[in-house]
This record gives C-alpha cells, sequence and structure tokens, in this order.
C-alpha cells in the first residue's frame, strides 16, 4: 500500500539535523515514491538510561513515522557484549548477561517518550546471534579485512597511544550490518560517528543478496560538560527519565553557546522562531 507524499516534511526530514545522507538522490527518489520504507535506529542497552543524545535519532526516526514509514527499533543486547568502539579511546568494560538484561528493561518506554511504540517493530539482536554457528560468524567475518579496520581514525588514534583493540570490537560494525540483513532495512539512522558502522551495513546486505540501505547520520550532541559528546560512558548526560527537577538543573548548566544547537536537534521548534531566538541570544 502507497502512502501519501509530502515535499514539504520530506524536505524537512533530510535538511534538519542531518549532516549526511548516503545516497541522498536514491532516498528522495524513495521517499517520493510512496513506497513505505523500513527505517532503522538501534541503541545498546550498556546503562539503563536512554538520553537526550540518543533523541535526536529518536526525533528523525518520529520524522520519518509521521510520514508513515515502518520504525525499526533494534535493542542491541547481543551487540553490548561488545560494545561500539567508534570514537573510544579504549576498549568498554564487557558487560555481562544480568547487567545488560536489567539495562534494557524501561528502554521501550523511554523509547516512546519520542517515538510511537505502538507503530514500531522492536526487536533485540540476539534473537538472530544467539542462532547462529560458527560457520555462520565466519562467513561474516569474510566480508571485512583488517586492512579496512585499521583505517579508522578512532583505532588508529588509540593504536597510536598504546591501546589494545580487542577483534570483537574489530567486528562491531558487521554485526551492525548484519542486524540490517535481518530486519531488511531500506534506511538507517546513526549518529555522524556511526558513519563507517553504517556503511559497512551497506556492504554486508550487498553480500547476502540485499539491496542496500540508505544512510541518515545526524549531529551529535555535545553533552553538559560542554566538551565531549553527551554519553552513557562519559556521564554528561540529561536521561529521558531524570526527575524534572535534575533535568532542569543540568540543562540549566548548558553553556549558553549551544542553546540554539540544543533546540534545533532536540525539539521541533519551527526553524523560523529558532533563528529568532538566535538573533535576540546575539
Amino acid at each position: 500500500m502507497k502512502i501519501a507524499v509530502n515535499k514539504e516534511k520530506i524536505k524537512n526530514l533530510l535538511s534538519r539535523a542531518v549532516t549526511d545522507a548516503v545516497i541522498k538522490e536514491h532516498l528522495l527518489k524513495l521517499l517520493g515514491s510512496g513506497k513505505t520504507l523500513r527505517v532503522k535506529f538501534g541503541i545498546d542497552p550498556t546503562s539503563p538510561d536512554i538520553h537526550l543524545g540518543h533523541s535526536v535519532p529518536l526525533l528523525k526516526l518520529r520524522q520519518f513515522q509521521e510520514l508513515g514509514h515502518r520504525a525499526v527499533l533494534i535493542i542491541g543486547d547481543f551487540t553490548a557484549r561488545i560494545g561500539d568502539p567508534s570514537g573510544r579511546t579504549e576498549a568498554r568494560k564487557p558487560l555481562s548477561g544480568a547487567e545488560i538484561k536489567k539495562n534494557f528493561k524501561n528502554y521501550l518506554a523511554q523509547a516512546g517518550k519520542i517515538i510511537d511504540i505502538k507503530k514500531t517493530e522492536a526487536h533485540f539482536n540476539s534473537e538472530w546471534f544467539n542462532k547462529m554457528k560458527a560457520t555462520d560468524f565466519y562467513r561474516l567475518a569474510g566480508h571485512m579485512t583488517i586492512q579496512q579496520v585499521l583505517k579508522r581514525e578512532d583505532f588508529k588514534k588509540r593504536i597510536e597511544s598504546g591501546h589494545d583493540i580487542a577483534a570483537t570490537e574489530m567486528m562491531y560494525p558487521l554485526f551492525q550490518g548484519y542486524d540490517s540483513v535481518m530486519v531488511k532495512a531500506d534506511v538507517e539512522i546513526g549518529g555522524e560517528d556511526q558513519l563507517l558502522n553504517l556503511l559497512a551495513g551497506r556492504k554486508v546486505q550487498r553480500a547476502y543478496g540485499l539491496p542496500e540501505q540508505d544512510i541518515l547520520t545526524v549531529p551529535l550532541l555535545e553533552g553538559t560538560d560542554g566538551v565531549r559528546k553527551m554519553s552513557k560512558s562519559f556521564g554528561n548526560y540529561i536521561a529521558l527519565n531524570d526527575p524534572p527537577a535534575e533535568m532542569f538543573g543540568k540543562t540549566m548548566s548548558i553553556k549558553d553557546k549551544f542553546n540554539i544547537k540544543y533546540f534545533e536537534l532536540c525539539t521541533d521548534v519551527p526553524e523560523r522562531k529558532i533563528q529568532e531566538m538566535g538573533k535576540l541570544l546575539k
């Protein structure tokens, strides 16, 4: 069944809070075709909280929902055992199954503050990874070379600083890409630091005989320290489940220079009003 095409909403979808689109022309054509797209976003439950940094891609996912497309939310209970190495200077501390299960207990309820959970297809990626045999992992591993892995800027920095890179971390982009195979993603959303992982998804889909997903990356939101990206690992985040008074206090601690960026990335306040606020701040 074809869906209605809203050119104005499509324009906003591809322009606001977007750093890159791969391949933009193809995605624009798909959005204008009336085809219902399967749009994927994944979160690893490395802590119990979903935060404002996650709200940026979740808001983008909601925009796809509002256009009539199918949101596919992946909770990476398998990949959380490894942890996404993107942008990290050292390996993550391994999590036990019990810790991961405790962390994702309220994930759907938290994500439901932004997206329409009733219209969202949710999966735990252990659904397929726990069923895979050694030969399946061997086949998957064959789709990336050590040379490709070592070209990553984050891995280069770790090697230069004397930090180890685990073999499982090198496999992470392939695991994320295999998620796209299993849910037959047409589009994947992620932070701008995720681009290499998302591109790996295209490669893995191609290897498994599927059309390559288009990609939409969103800007990273600086955390309450005003220096690093908002992250559970850095503890500089505002959780969606924080009590109102605590959320207010954390928000007021953010440096003024980030006010407009927060409005652009974390709200649906019209661009015109944000521009007016920017002029007033100046």
